[in-house]
């Protein structure tokens, strides 16, 4: 059983989250604002935090700048612009849904996230990662398909290690930016459109992982 905070202060909404997150099996915390949200963080330790973005008092984008790190974040808001959504991203959620949303999709989110979470916790510092037949060896700055070699450029290496490091979490193209710059170009988004074209092109069979998100950025499959 994994302990929920849900902050919601739409009454309908919480009340649908909250009932079909107990028929899962799940302890969860159900309050209407942020004030209340950070007051029982600071005595209690949550598996995952399902928040909206328009809160009443402090926003749901503050508060997750405020929980970022301490465990899993799902954004559930009817703000759906991509450059929203970019947004909620990028300041602590580790993924997002709009509303209006179909509760089977809520409810798978959120058990990716609980599994990714639980993992995080267990498992230890590794320089291996692996998804079916792919695997980047980080130490050895390797990667293959299936066994077989995969020679990618630098750019190439460093996007695939932040997408497999964050199997499953969305990473919008300026997170991308963030982990290519350093090759003295002026990394834009188009280029990392590009990078990811090539990324996918090299890696045969196992480019399937590679997700786009539209009009948000890319993700590792998580399976």
């Amino acid at each position: 059983m994994s302990a929920i905070l849900l902050v919601e202060d739409e009454r309908d909404v919480k009340e649908l989250i909250l009932l079909r997150l107990t028929r899962e099996g799940h302890e969860v915390d159900a309050v209407e604002n942020g004030e209340e949200a950070l007051r029982l963080c600071a005595r209690k330790r949550y598996s995952l935090a399902i928040v909206d973005w328009m809160l009443p008092g402090i926003s749901g984008l503050e508060l997750c700048r405020k929980l970022s790190g301490q465990q899993p974040i799902l954004m559930v808001t009817a703000r759906a612009d991509a450059a929203d959504i970019v947004l909620g991203l990028e300041t602590g959620a580790d993924d997002y849904v709009t509303k209006p949303f179909e509760i089977p999709v809520l409810l798978a989110r959120v058990r990716a996230l609980l599994r990714r979470g639980g993992s995080a916790r267990a498992a230890p510092q590794t320089s291996i990662y692996s998804l079916g037949a792919l695997c980047l060896d980080a130490e050895r700055h390797a990667v293959n398909c299936g066994g077989a070699p995969i020679d990618l450029t630098p750019s190439e290496f460093r996007l695939l290690f932040a997408l497999l490091r964050g199997q499953g979490k969305v990473l919008s193209r300026q997170r991308l930016i963030e982990q290519v710059q350093g090759d003295g170009v002026n990394v834009t988004d188009r280029t990392i459109d590009t990078h990811i074209f090539g990324l996918r092109k090299k890696l045969g069979a196992c480019g399937e992982f590679v997700e786009t998100i539209r009009g948000v950025g890319y993700r590792i499959k998580d399976t």
